[in-house]
């Protein structure tokens, strides 16, 4: 179970975090209200290819990835939303669109985007659709040594 990989690492850091079960839901606004956790702090992890190579782009449910602002973060020298069938194998036990935002886990550098940065807290799926785990932000940055830039927009 991906959960138990993820609390393991939380754990074996001396991370504080919540753990909470919640019905299941897909959208990450949907999920943020299923488990009574605020929308800006809620997380999504979308998985990317940047100049071919996978990556994980962390960014605020609200907002959808702008992927000319994430390769020129990145340095890259073009920025695409990954296949499904390309990533699932990555990671082992998540279902998909519920993988955690630490990459180091799965060996993929992590591009978090810079409105995350500003709350105190982080709520993420913990490898499926019915639990999320929340920590502080400061905590998940010293874990997941992720780039910060900005390379999101907000959905309308």
């Amino acid at each position: 179970m991906p959960v138990t990989k993820l609390k393991d690492f939380l754990d074996q850091n001396r991370v504080k975090y919540v753990s909470v079960r919640h019905s299941t839901a897909y959208a990450s606004q949907e999920i943020a209200a299923s488990a009574h956790v605020k929308g800006r702090n809620m997380a999504k992890t979308v998985v990317v290819r940047l100049s071919g190579k996978l990556a994980l782009a962390v960014l605020p449910a609200k907002y959808n990835v702008d992927l000319e602002l994430l390769a020129k973060a990145a340095g890259a020298g073009a920025a695409e939303l990954a296949a499904e069938e390309e990533f699932e194998k990555i990671f082992p036990g998540c279902e998909t669109g519920a993988m955690p935002p630490f990459g180091n886990l799965y060996g993929l550098p992590v591009y978090v985007d810079e409105t995350l940065t500003r709350d105190q807290a982080i709520a993420f799926n913990a490898g499926s659709h019915t639990e999320l785990i929340q920590l502080a932000y400061a905590d998940f940055a010293r874990l997941a040594s992720p780039r910060v830039a900005h390379f999101s927009v907000l959905r309308h």
